[in-house]
């Protein structure tokens, strides 16, 4: 029976003057000026698991594939599948309620699964405002998904974090058992009588993952547009859920998908294994790991030396997720013979009272001493840095944006992602803004980075300007040199090349006008070569 179910791993288009929606596999939305595109992990084990228990797959991610929102309608249309998955986010959950709301006009027999950090937190919410059949909550909705699945058609125990409508015929004409656990919701206003599962289950045994179908989830959609590869083709791995850390206030997959103690990780043995198996199968050149952090220790330790001992360092380049102050200088030394390059750095701000609050657990000095003994391993450091914390001054910020200058000449950042800190609903850093009435707004579309959605103690067109400069940090004198000098092959003259490309389009995804820029336009050259002349040589 299980063959003849269809079901769809989907994300729709996005058509937005924007820019691309930096959706997938993503902790903190945006719109790009320069396409991104990031192989969504739980989704494509979603998949993998769902095909592997007997169902019919499909992966429909119509960003990633340049559709029209139209074109992917006619092909989700032409499979007719029995159920519709679509991962959402703050930002676009009203537009995925419209969506949903349009596809159960054009098929009403079509079951449509919401998961993802917003419904997590506020799952009652998407059933009033549009006529989904499912919200699975939780970061493991990979797990629950094909429970629930298996429940409905092998009679499998219902696992928690699921919520459905009291309604037989929503859900394809199976009884759901109800578990003697199971909370009954409602009624509310314009809201049917809905049933949950109970807290949201985050007990599976990571090391139980098959290897992921790249084939099935169309690998190489993800594989070359991404700044984290120098060599392509690329792709993500996970060594684990999700960050053991796991306290940032700012951040939402920490506080609802993966709270506190639900940490898990492969075995270093797990994670090589399959390593060895997307190098060998599909000659990936280049790997990152997508784990809130990596693990250190000597699990980090292990893994080096299985990929040193195995000869797969000359094989592969590997990149992580790090914490500044996890790794001794001998581990970096070990990381850099395994092949590693490219560390990325939550580095957030400069401010030893913002690391504090948003209990970021480093000091400034960590931040400093972390990239200059990885940089002195020989791997190449990007710092995350945000701006637009309610409580920092403008001389804050410039604080912030003096200190990455600093490591940029010194060597100890290589690259550095800027953005805007938003408030997502359900975490910490929200409900201090509801409690102290820090919010601008709660219009879910404004929480898309395009600007500031809290009170910020100076003029909100000063943040542009400021992430501008920001990105602009590394345009000094002696990065450039280091980087023209450090051009060994082709190889490197390419990545370059790109990531100039990416830096132009960054510095547009803040500009004031940034809604009505796009690469086509006579705006983005005129801008881009403004820009250009003012960073290069000063010029106004």
């Amino acid at each position: 029976m299980n063959k003849k179910i269809k079901i769809v791993i989907g994300y729709p288009p996005i058509e937005s003057k924007k820019g691309v929606p930096l959706l997938s596999q993503n902790r903190q939305f945006q719109y790009f000026n320069s396409p991104t595109y990031i192989y969504p992990m739980v989704p494509a084990y979603a998949a993998t698991m769902l095909k592997k228990n007997g169902y019919r797959v499909y992966w429909l991610d119509g960003i990633a594939e340049k559709q029209t929102y139209d074109d992917w309608v006619k092909q989700l249309t032409k499979i007719k599948p029995d159920y519709l998955l679509i991962e959402t986010k703050t930002p676009v959950i009203k537009i995925h309620w419209q969506m949903i709301n349009q596809l159960k006009i054009k098929n009403l027999k079509l079951k449509i699964i919401l998961v993802g950090d917003h419904v997590t937190y506020l799952p009652l919410e998407s059933f009033e405002n549009s006529q989904v059949d499912y919200v699975i909550t939780g970061g493991d909705y990979d797990f629950v998904l094909v429970n629930l699945l298996n429940h409905i058609y092998k009679g499998e125990k219902l696992e928690g974090g699921v919520y459905w409508r009291k309604n037989d015929e929503a859900l394809g004409g199976v009884s759901v058992r109800v578990p003697d656990s199971a909370e009954i919701l409602g009624p509310r206003q314009n809201l049917s009588q809905i049933y949950n599962s109970g807290p949201a289950s985050l007990k599976h045994d990571l090391n139980s993952l098959p290897f992921i179908d790249r084939d099935l989830t169309k690998w190489k959609l993800y594989a070359y547009e991404n700044g984290n590869y120098k060599y392509t083709p690329g792709t993500y791995m996970y060594s684990g859920r999700d960050c053991w850390w796991n306290r940032c206030t700012f951040c939402i997959w920490d506080q609802l998908l993966y709270p506190l103690g639900s940490y898990r990780s492969f075995s270093p043995e797990r994670l090589f294994a399959e390593v060895k198996y997307v190098v060998d199968k599909y000659h990936v050149k280049e790997i990152f790991d997508d784990a809130g952090t990596m693990f250190a220790g000597n699990k980090m330790k292990r893994f080096c030396q299985l990929m040193i001992n195995s000869g797969y360092n000359k094989k592969v380049v590997f990149g992580c997720n790090m914490r500044f102050n996890a790794i001794n200088q001998d581990l970096y030394y070990l990381m850099k013979k395994a092949n590693f390059r490219f560390i990325l750095y939550g580095m957030e701000s400069a401010n030893q009272k913002t690391l504090d609050k948003i209990q970021k657990g480093i000091k400034v000095k960590e931040i400093i001493e972390g990239g200059r003994m990885a940089a002195k391993a020989g791997l190449e450091p990007h710092a995350t840095i945000m701006l637009g914390y309610p409580w920092e001054s403008y001389k804050d910020a410039k604080k912030t944006i003096k200190l990455a200058k600093y490591c940029f000449q010194k060597g100890y950042f290589n690259t550095i992602q800027a953005t805007l800190v938003i408030p997502y609903p359900g975490s910490k850093l929200w409900k201090e803004c509801k409690e102290k009435g820090w919010l601008l707004t709660e219009n879910y579309e404004r929480y898309d980075m395009r600007e500031p959605v809290m009170k910020i103690p100076f003029a909100k067109e000063k943040i542009y300007e400021l992430e501008q400069e920001l990105y602009s940090a590394f345009m000094t004198p002696q990065y450039i040199f280091r980087k023209i000098v450090s051009i060994r092959s082709f190889h490197d003259f390419k990545y370059l090349f790109y990531m100039a490309w990416k830096l132009l389009a960054h510095l547009l995804d803040f500009d004031p006008n940034q809604t009505r820029v796009n690469f086509l336009s006579f705006k983005f050259w005129k801008n881009a070569s403004k820009k250009l002349l003012k960073h290069f040589f000063g010029y106004k």
